[in-house]
């Protein structure tokens, strides 16, 4: 019998990785012994992160932290328990209701992760006579969502309007959801959410929207990428995550009542799994509460990015379609990507790689995000370093004057 370890020898990623930490160029699984949001420490070095999801900032907000403290006094850390069973605290009806009201929705559910809330509603709802449409930049957890389903996948290329509807042409007849993220985590840019929700009425799909990055960052009041479009009622689920601008961890599902009553009844990763910890939902709930008394943050975010991305684009660097705090700078080659981010750590700044197969290959880039807390000095270190980091290693040519 051959021995199902024996792939591991041989597997061309666990090489990269030896490689990389015998070099001392190995990005990943860099443990942080200091976080206070804007910067790290990383074995002793300071740094300012660039590479969070925390677009607002809160995971340091008195009130955020606070809000999880005395839940956990009151509550203790865990419910040990699914929700259909001893898992349900007041706690979670009341994040569920007030996600319903700022999402725009009748009715919402929440999962302990923004992954297993992919898994469970897509899951849930579709089954092997059905058809998921996913444009081709989807996250993971939904492609891995839809093989869990059983439904026949079909693949439209990025953001290629015309290319979708000849896709739900050739799927008339069968049920259809189209799957878009809202922010696509990598590049930065939109779904085109208006022509869209145009092509679902036409040929009668349902939509899902993966607001994972839009939801807390897009639309007034960070209520997500649905409301930025004004396509609140048309969009017939919309999904987002707490580790993101909700500094906290889980995710939620939004819809209709009875889609929504549905999902909580047939979905296995909900069913199967213990519930949100009190902190958790205690600091998602302390994060609404911050954002609806001031949408300053929200605005912020959107401000420090704009600096960045435009000083980048205007120093020669390909930041895509980017339109989000999430900025990317695409390098192509996988190890010039590397040897950029260890450019930037050296200059103390920490940037993320990505490497494929987290994108295509010879589309390497270094994803770079940016907080409401930034501070306008760190924005300026920033873009010096990717100035001198920039001409230093051949990314960008030198010029005789800049801004940087």
């Amino acid at each position: 019998m051959a021995d199902l370890f024996s792939k591991i020898a041989t597997d061309s990623i666990l090489q990269a990785a030896r490689m990389g930490r015998e070099t001392g160029i190995y990005p990943y699984f860099k443990p942080l012994s200091e976080t206070e949001g804007t910067e790290v420490v990383i074995d002793g070095k300071r740094l300012i992160m660039i590479g969070s999801n925390n677009y607002l900032g809160l995971t340091t907000h008195p009130h955020v932290r606070q809000a999880a403290i005395e839940a956990i006094q009151k509550y203790g850390t865990s419910c040990t328990g699914s929700r259909f069973l001893n898992g349900s605290l007041e706690l979670h009806k009341e994040l569920e209701r007030r996600l319903a009201v700022f999402i725009g929705k009748e009715a919402a559910i929440v999962f302990s992760t923004g992954y297993q809330t992919n898994l469970g509603s897509i899951s849930a709802l579709m089954d092997r006579d059905d058809v998921a449409i996913c444009d081709k930049d989807v996250h993971a957890s939904l492609v891995d969502a839809v093989k869990m389903a059983g439904c026949q996948m079909k693949r439209y290329r990025h953001n290629d309007m015309e290319d979708l509807e000849r896709v739900l042409k050739e799927s008339t007849g069968s049920p259809c959801m189209v799957i878009v993220d809202g922010v696509y985590s990598m590049g930065g840019d939109l779904a085109n959410v208006p022509e869209i929700v145009a092509l679902c009425k036409q040929y009668g799909s349902r939509f899902f929207l993966d607001d994972a990055h839009g939801l807390g960052v897009m639309g007034p009041g960070g209520r997500g990428t649905s409301w930025h479009f004004n396509a609140i009622n048309d969009v017939d689920l919309i999904m987002g995550t707490f580790s993101k601008s909700f500094a906290s961890l889980g995710g939620v599902i939004a819809g209709e009542r009875d889609v929504i009553d549905y999902i909580q009844h047939h979905a296995r990763p909900f069913i199967f799994s213990a519930s949100m910890p009190p902190s958790n939902a205690a600091a998602v709930l302390a994060c609404l509460d911050v954002i609806e008394a001031d949408p300053g943050y929200v605005q912020q975010v959107h401000r420090q990015a704009s600096k960045v991305r435009t000083a980048l684009r205007q120093m020669g660097y390909n930041c895509g379609e980017s339109v989000t705090p999430v900025v990317p700078v695409y390098i192509g080659s996988e190890m010039n990507t590397v040897f950029a981010w260890k450019s930037f750590y050296d200059h103390g700044i920490y940037v993320n790689p990505v490497l494929p197969p987290g994108v295509p290959p010879n589309k390497s880039l270094l994803r770079t995000s940016y907080m409401a807390t930034h501070t306008d000095e760190q924005i300026e270190r920033v873009i010096k370093a990717f100035y001198e980091v920039g001409t230093y290693i051949g990314l960008i040519e030198e010029k005789s004057s800049t801004s940087a």
